[in-house]
């Protein structure tokens, strides 16, 4: 794969592909083998078919026009009911082989409730609906471990250096925690860097968060950008996974083994 940025790669094709990615990192981070092991593991397939609402939001989010193409909307069934139970099955049964993900009546409502709502938010509106790239995928050389690495922005801007990235959170007042829980600081400093690789400037990297927790009947929705001291801890630990990495590769030796501790409160 050569350095740049290609508009028509696939999720699967981009996962499955060339170069180490942001959660690549991550599981360097835990421990380096976790990246090998991922690689050969076997995956069940069945759990890969469960609704994610998080890529689904996504969807509807960033490629509307794409939406009927991967999702389907069931009809509302009475579950009370015998016949509704029936009715149901039914459904599922005649959309097996359609290779899209079944969404049911509520899910629906509520997802369509959580886009309303991100598009009532004039920051967030204005930036899913300028004009922009969605789900490209960067690809670059990092300079000092020669290690091809990619990303694959949710969305950035033509008129001017901005990437965004949409999440959904299970609770808005816990959004600072899952920056430190999902290494979204770390997210922030990849994805400045490939865009810097290719185009020679750093972007504005901000979040746009759509909780799916009721708040006086409405799904907040906030758009950040992190703070200059975390932007740099992001960057201190993106370096550091990523020159593991590069060790652990060139030297394939991934190591496993670690330390573990019984809970705090039987060591008293």
């Amino acid at each position: 794969m050569e350095p740049g940025i290609y508009h028509d790669i696939s999720n699967e094709e981009y996962h499955s592909g060339a170069g180490v990615s942001k959660s690549q990192l991550d599981d360097v981070a835990v421990n380096p083998a976790i990246f090998p092991w991922k690689k050969t593991a076997p995956v069940d397939d069945e759990k890969l078919k469960a609704l994610d609402m998080g890529t689904a939001l996504h969807c509807l989010l960033l490629e509307p026009d794409e939406f009927s193409k991967r999702f389907i909307k069931a009809p509302e069934f009475n579950r009370r009911t015998t016949d509704g139970k029936e009715r149901e099955k039914q459904f599922l049964k005649d959309c097996e082989d359609t290779g899209k993900t079944v969404m049911d009546f509520e899910q629906h409502r509520k997802l369509s409730l959580m886009q309303g709502s991100a598009m009532a938010y004039p920051p967030a509106r204005w930036l899913l609906e300028a004009d922009g790239y969605t789900e490209s995928s960067f690809y670059w050389q990092d300079d000092e471990t020669g290690e091809l690495c990619r990303c694959r922005p949710d969305k950035y801007l033509k008129a001017r250096p901005v990437i965004a990235d949409v999440k959904k959170v299970a609770d808005m007042d816990r959004f600072a925690r899952h920056i430190e829980e999902f290494r979204y600081h770390v997210q922030d400093a990849m994805y400045r860097d490939g865009f810097y690789q290719t185009f020679n400037e750093y972007p504005l990297f901000v979040f746009i968060a759509v909780s799916e927790t009721i708040d006086c009947g409405r799904y907040p929705v906030r758009v950040f950008e992190l703070d200059t001291e975390d932007v740099a801890e992001g960057h201190r630990l993106y370096r550091r996974d990523l020159n593991t990495f590069h060790e652990c590769r060139t030297s394939n030796v991934w190591g496993g083994i670690e330390k573990i501790q019984r809970p705090a409160w039987a060591r008293k």
